[in-house]
């Protein structure tokens, strides 16, 4: 396995690990900003725990080995996931995950500007494509809603594929461990918000164990890994599935039936990656590397 498809593989894998999130989100009866506070809390612990077991005496030079680079990483994750959550307080979901959908456009031009990577015509027209599945999807929850939530919306995008375009430009380097450190800046940002800490009751702290324990730690650190492998653009690209692979989930256990038209949007996603992956492994011997 090249690097390429190792790359593909490990951000599909953290992309899959991750779907319940939204589904589980829907289960945990919390105030958002005790959501926010939990999740950052518990992701410190997660993310931690998985730099010890993989680094085990040698876990604190994962974290020197980062450097400056690494703190902005973390800083950008932290901002793409505050930005997600106040986007969706100030806005309809759908006006946020429209906006978050154009992070692989913003990751190629980040990447294009600060790296001098040249993606091929391929990736563009798949990033054209999946854009157009996920307006679909989400099309039914588009509204007026707040310019303060499309702003913050941006904000999340923009942390995204900034996030992933500085790991990139690091690529023998694991970032994945300042994702801890993403979990501190959460929840202190968090308990600056609520201001007091609400015990979970024995349900909501199970759900939020297992999604922020467990679930996103390990999803998020293979997700991480991909820039090393990948262009920041295709690594935000797989991250769409996300959007795909949650509503199905929800639709299956919480009998949320999405529309013929998020149906169709979803499948427009699906096929576009699929046919360029495919296209990449079977027809084209020499896909986009950046060395």
């Amino acid at each position: 396995m090249d690097n390429y498809q190792k790359g593909l593989l490990l951000t599909a894998l953290g992309v899959l690990v991750i779907a319940p999130d939204a589904l589980l989100l829907r289960l945990i009866s919390l105030p958002a900003e005790q959501v926010v506070l939990w999740r950052g809390l518990l992701n410190i612990a997660g993310f931690l725990l998985i730099v010890v077991l993989r680094y085990r005496g040698q876990w604190w030079r994962a974290y020197l080995a980062c450097g400056r680079a690494g703190i902005g990483c973390a800083l950008l994750f932290s901002l793409s996931t505050i930005g997600f959550i106040l986007g969706n307080h100030f806005t309809k979901a759908g006006n946020v995950l429209v906006i978050l959908a154009t992070a692989p456009l913003i990751a190629a031009l980040l990447s294009r500007f600060f790296l001098q990577e040249r993606l091929p015509l391929r990736t563009w027209l798949a990033i054209g494509g999946c854009m157009v599945g996920i307006s679909l999807i989400v099309l039914d929850d588009l509204g007026s809603g707040s310019w303060l939530g499309s702003a913050f919306a941006l904000i999340a995008a923009l942390g995204l594929a900034g996030n992933f375009t500085l790991a990139r430009s690091q690529p023998h380097i694991d970032m994945s461990p300042m994702l801890a450190l993403s979990g501190i800046i959460t929840a202190a940002l968090a308990f600056g918000w609520s201001g007091t800490i609400v015990l979970p009751d024995a349900v909501n702290l199970g759900w939020l164990l297992l999604l922020c324990l467990v679930l996103l730690p390990i999803g998020f650190t293979f997700i991480q890994q991909g820039p090393q492998y990948l262009p920041s653009a295709e690594v935000s690209l797989l991250l769409l599935l996300e959007t795909v692979f949650g509503t199905l989930l929800v639709w299956l256990f919480l009998s949320e039936h999405p529309s013929q038209q998020a149906l169709t949007g979803g499948t427009i996603v699906l096929a576009v990656i699929l046919l360029k992956n495919g296209w990449e492994r079977f027809m084209d011997k020499t896909p986009e590397r950046v060395t």
